[in-house]
């Protein structure tokens, strides 16, 4: 096993610092006593309390839940759908403009995004609110759903389709019984990217919310303009808990498969001797 140098140690070692320090501050002042957050005044947790008790910051983060949950839901069915026919549809008309919507959301940027939706809801006359966030966030999630299916169904063995076809699947069925099992784990994963896009998104919704619905990050930062407060601090590591939990979760998981696809291999080999 090679040692890394004391170059490559001291890379990783303020790496890790410039990423992970602020927010270790962060949980850190979110269990301070003080009401102001750049004093130290013992330990406490107060704000966690204040947090619980505050509607505005609980009705944001419903909304945005709510926002995050269906319309990763939408863009997840239509990726998929636009992803298939990228992919298996070989060349036809209006496919180079087709494939350029797609992608397009990738390298637009936000404020573009967000200002030309305003235009749209306002042109046809639809209020703006939770409908109007859903339809934004499946606007610009959608391509990185595609993004991520396509990826799976470029290198995805046809011959299993055309074996369910000969044993006589229509279509439709060896698409619902052999295709989305085997993709499953990249359109499971397109869901949760567009989960975190939607959960994480300010530009966009800040274009598209009405008075009548705002969501978690604008709650936030409308918030922060008056000054941090530490319920802000305390929200802030409720979230990184999440996070963690599910990263953690997801690593412990990925680990238990590996060991039991090893333990499989290995029977199976000594089945064979």
């Amino acid at each position: 096993m090679r040692r890394l140098s004391w170059f490559n140690t001291t890379s990783l070692t303020l790496g890790f610092a410039f990423l992970y320090l602020p927010m270790i501050i962060l949980v850190i002042y979110s269990f301070n006593a003080s009401q102001l957050v750049t004093v130290w005044a013992g330990f406490s947790t107060r704000w966690y309390g204040e947090l619980l008790q505050n509607e505005a910051f609980l009705d944001a983060a419903w909304v945005t839940l709510q926002v995050a949950v269906v319309s990763s839901t939408i863009a997840t069915v239509l990726g998929t759908m636009a992803a298939y026919v990228l992919v298996r549809a070989g060349r036809f008309w209006g496919r180079t403009l087709f494939s350029g919507m797609i992608y397009a959301p990738l390298v637009m940027p936000e404020v573009i995004t967000g200002l030309s939706l305003l235009l749209l809801f306002i042109g046809i006359g639809l209020d703006r609110g939770v409908l109007t966030i859903i339809l934004a966030h499946t606007t610009f999630s959608m391509c990185f759903v595609s993004v991520v299916v396509s990826s799976r169904l470029v290198s995805f063995d046809r011959s299993l389709e055309e074996a369910a076809l000969d044993l006589g699947c229509s279509p439709f069925q060896a698409f619902r019984l052999v295709t989305l099992p085997i993709i499953a784990p990249a359109v499971i994963s397109g869901w949760l990217l567009a989960f975190t896009l939607s959960l994480d998104d300010l530009v966009i919704a800040s274009f598209t919310a009405g008075p009548s619905a705002t969501t978690l990050p604008i709650k936030i930062w409308s918030s922060i303009r008056l000054g941090v407060s530490p319920e802000i601090n305390a929200l802030s590591t409720i979230l990184i808990g999440i996070v963690a939990v599910g990263v953690i979760t997801a690593s412990l998981v990925s680990k238990r498969q590996l060991m039991r696809q090893d333990a499989d291999e290995k029977a199976a080999v000594r089945a064979e001797a």
